[in-house]
């Protein structure tokens, strides 16, 4: 029993990644508590052990005596079976601490103040202690930086006396876009009702000073209201709350704010957005979407941030997500702003980030080709001058053409994204040279490119061979079972190629020999031969080439490459599946 207490005292104090060996410890212990299995179940996943979590959370799911918990157990192991897939996503964010402004108390829910462009944060840096976790109750504080783009200099000032109490936490101020209201978050000093509860207040700017703050009229008596925040028109007001009504936990909201300053009733975003866990601390970017944290969707432990994608909630993933509690983010520009974490490294408590999006490193793909004709007699090859080259695509398609220089050197540039081609070089009375180029799986990451353009030259060879009739050409790799003339599919794969060539080359009719070793009884080898160079016409057929343009012949053990063959790799150089032109068409 005590390690269960010790477990939810970890747990209701927001560090639950600290009671997972006390929850263990419990459930082997029999402890009694039928929730005890849920919870060990979040505190696994808060430390990213996603698998086990998924197991407890399927196993409460049947045997969980709280069906509100059960239900939401189910969702909970969706959603880690799904968080490894998360893990293993990045962004190209970068993310700092704002260590100027961090202190071992709470930082947390930026803002901007129009009129000054002072960065606004709630942090218990100052005065009264809160029993509820030691630290001083949290006021609204500001900052004007000397150098807005990275967030430095400049000298912290607590906010006016109006919006800053000793005994009640203030935070997540929000500004109307002329800067002349302000709804923020208060709460209770907990005498009256024995336990703190938070409401939203709001005050006006007139006649040059800051007006008492008010309680404004969309909240609900029986739950907290919190983080609010204004959208870029200052029409509607979203918050968070955990009222009656919802679909579970803390829920986000929205309201209208009409022109008396009093809102519209608040309307739940519905369950696109929120879950049985808890949605809180909605944010509106400049171009209108909306970003929120949540431990209800898919994350990496705790609180992460998400953004409404098209009507679909995505992960920000990592570097600005964590498997600590990642909130409250505030954009100061399109691709950047600031967050708040309670991630292993900072100096306490919520820390304030900056996050900005790094521009992506792009990368063009070249394929660097050499076009040569090998001579025969040497096997040299000499590069091919003015030749025209042809990349097609993997459909067959051809998508442009280069002329070879002088060195045979040609430079043909791919797309971006990976892909797949062909490279093809004609040349009267020579085989059509062909080779592939891929660029799949050669794209660097962003960390290992070094500059914000790179070239990346995927090198290819073209070869270029005269046709010359009546001369052997070895097709490798024709293997076959012993004493069998069936294709395999190593040599399928080898006669494929043979296809290709015929298909580049129109105008050729060829013999296909089969040729086997001397030993066996010459009958037998003539007849198993013929067997085999038939199979191999008869694949090569099935693959669209006319018949007439191919011929099956078996010359059993009268045409060997070494006449006195003493070695298996004598035997192995005299079995041989060769072609040979018979004819070329004008």
């Amino acid at each position: 029993m005590a390690n269960f207490r010790v477990a939810e005292s970890y747990r209701l104090s927001n560090r639950i990644e600290q009671s997972e060996g006390y929850y263990k410890a419990a459930i082997d212990g029999g402890v009694k508590n039928p929730d005890a299995a849920f919870y060990y179940g979040l505190a696994l996943k808060a430390n990213g052990k996603f698998d086990e979590a998924a197991s407890q959370f399927e196993a409460y799911t049947q045997n969980g005596a709280n069906r509100a918990l059960a239900a939401r157990a189910e969702t909970e192991a969706k959603n880690s079976r799904l968080g490894t897939q998360i893990v293993a996503m990045r962004t190209n964010n970068e993310v700092t601490p704002l260590d100027q402004l961090n202190t071992p108390s709470a930082e947390f829910s930026a803002t901007m103040m129009p009129t000054t462009k002072e960065l606004v944060f709630a942090s218990g840096r100052e005065g009264k202690k809160y029993a509820g976790n030691g630290e001083g109750f949290n006021d609204l504080f500001a900052i004007k930086f000397d150098d807005e783009a990275k967030m430095t200099g400049g000298t912290v000032r607590k906010l006016e006396p109006a919006f800053n109490t000793d005994d009640m936490h203030e935070a997540s101020a929000t500004y109307s876009p002329d800067g002349k209201m302000v709804v923020f978050a208060r709460s209770n000093n907990g005498s009256k009702k024995g336990y703190l509860s938070v409401d939203l207040w709001a005050s006006f700017f007139k006649n040059g000073v800051w007006e008492e703050p008010k309680l404004i009229n969309i909240n609900d008596r029986t739950a907290d209201d919190f983080s609010p925040v204004f959208s870029p028109d200052g029409q509607t007001l979203y918050f968070a709350s955990g009222r009656k009504g919802g679909q579970g936990g803390n829920d986000l909201y929205k309201a209208t704010l009409g022109a008396n300053g009093r809102f519209t009733p608040a309307e739940n975003l519905g369950p696109e957005i929120n879950t049985a866990g808890n949605e809180n601390f909605p944010a509106v970017a400049p171009d209108g979407t909306l970003y929120f944290s949540s431990d209800g969707h898919p994350g990496l432990g705790k609180l992460d941030i998400f953004m409404v994608d098209k009507g679909k909630v995505k992960n920000l993933a990592a570097p600005i997500n964590s498997n600590s509690d990642d909130f409250a983010p505030f954009f100061t520009g399109k691709d950047m702003g600031v967050f708040s974490s309670n991630r292993s490294g900072g100096k306490g408590s919520d820390d304030l980030y900056m996050f900005r999006k790094k521009p992506l490193k792009l990368v063009t793909f070249y394929a660097d080709g050499t076009l040569v004709e090998r001579n025969d007699k040497t096997g040299e090859t000499l590069p091919v001058a003015n030749e025209t080259v042809a990349l097609f695509d993997s459909k067959g398609q051809k998508l442009q053409e280069v002329t070879s220089g002088a060195d045979g050197k040609f430079s043909i540039k791919l797309d971006s994204a990976a892909a797949n081609y062909s490279l093809i070089s004609d040349r009267a009375g020579y085989f059509t040279a062909r080779n592939s180029v891929s660029t799949v799986g050669r794209k660097p990451t962003q960390e290992e490119l070094p500059n914000e353009l790179n070239d990346i030259k995927v090198p290819v060879t073209l070869t270029l061979t005269k046709i010359v009739k009546n001369k052997a050409i070895v097709v490798d790799n024709i293997f076959y079972d012993y004493n069998k003339s069936d294709i395999r599919p190593d040599a399928a794969a080898e006669l494929d190629k043979l296809v290709q060539t015929l298909n580049d080359n129109p105008k050729i009719t060829i013999e296909l020999s089969s040729h086997t070793d001397s030993r066996g009884k010459d009958a037998y080898n003539q007849t198993l031969s013929q067997k085999r160079a038939q199979s191999a016409v008869d694949y090569i057929i099935s693959k669209g080439v006319d018949k007439s343009r191919i011929t099956a012949k078996g010359y059993g053990e009268t045409q060997p490459v070494i006449k006195a063959a003493k070695t298996e790799e004598d035997y192995q150089r005299n079995r041989r599946t060769e072609f040979k032109v018979t004819k070329i068409s004008e």
